[in-house]
């Protein structure tokens, strides 16, 4: 009698964390294509306007494609593990469709272009955070000029670490669909560049916050109440561009967290990366006072 009542309670908790992940899939399926919609939107606006053709806005412009490209390979790579891993098998014909290295290719593909796009989101971000401080604080580089060093450092620099992580799958892991990190040494590779292109861009933010604060300082001695409310805007509108909240999980590891603080983590970064290219086109697209 114990070891059925034991029996009940695992299928119990199985059941509990099927339906939790099914909800966490609902949600960020939602989010991409709510972000995939207002950013084909946003997109074409600033391209097609020709009042809004500068370097700020083909910044702009790069990280929203950055985004698209990330929601198209996320819901494709669901697709794909649905086509294949969620059917039932009837006949031994499926169970050796299933198994077939042909079935995990696609899958595959979707994932290594789902990896690369989370990197160039990362150095698009930083794009924006180096364009930023030029404008504000330094000349490193001219704004007007170099484009091409934005557009290497975004599309390029993501090149140098997802062709590793791809050549330690496919000879050290090369199973299913790479989603599984059995040896976290391999996805170092990849979570490296995230981690210090977001630390980068916090000092950066650090600074021109400092600069931001300074200046309504000065412009706001007799309204208090009314610096608030603009450094508050100021803040909120930087931290998505630069994609600071990442800097928040860089402690909390998925080989460190356990229990209901792993999953608390795996819905808070489901639901701010999914969501996260709709906030990006709604501050600098539909909120831009240029559009």
């Amino acid at each position: 009698m114990s070891q059925c009542e034991e029996e009940t309670e695992v299928v119990s908790q199985e059941l509990w964390f099927k339906q939790m992940m099914v909800s966490f899939r609902i949600l960020y399926t939602i989010g991409h294509t709510l972000s995939l919609f207002t950013l084909v939107t946003a997109l074409i606006i600033l391209l097609g306007l020709r009042r809004l053709h500068c370097t700020r806005n083909y910044i702009h412009a790069n990280l929203f494609v950055s985004f698209i490209l990330r929601a198209v390979s996320v819901i494709a790579k669901d697709a794909l593990l649905d086509r294949y891993w969620s059917r039932e098998i009837m006949a031994e014909a499926d169970l050796g469709e299933l198994l077939s290295h042909r079935a995990a290719i696609g899958c595959r593909i979707a994932q290594v272009v789902m990896q690369y796009c989370i990197l160039a989101n990362h150095y698009w971000f930083f794009g924006e955070a180096i364009y930023l401080y030029t404008v504000l604080i330094s000349s490193v580089l001219s704004h007007n000029k170099n484009y091409m060093v934005y557009i290497f450092l975004g599309w390029g620099t993501p090149v140098l670490f997802v062709v590793p992580w791809i050549l330690a799958k496919l000879l050290k892991e090369n199973k299913e669909c790479w989603a599984v990190n059995e040896n976290m040494n391999y996805w170092w590779i990849i979570r490296f560049p995230i981690l210090f292109a977001s630390l980068i861009n916090l000092v950066i933010f650090m600074k021109i916050l400092k600069v931001i604060l300074s200046k309504l300082r000065a412009n706001n001695q007799k309204s208090y109440p009314d610096y608030k409310l603009r450094l508050a805007k100021a803040t909120l509108t930087l931290i998505p561009l630069f994609g600071i909240h990442e800097v928040f999980f860089m402690f909390a590891t998925d080989e460190q967290t356990t229990g209901i603080l792993r999953y608390i983590k795996v819905f808070c970064t489901l639901l701010l990366n999914s969501f996260q290219g709709f906030l990006v086109a709604v501050l600098y697209c539909y909120s831009n006072k240029e559009v």
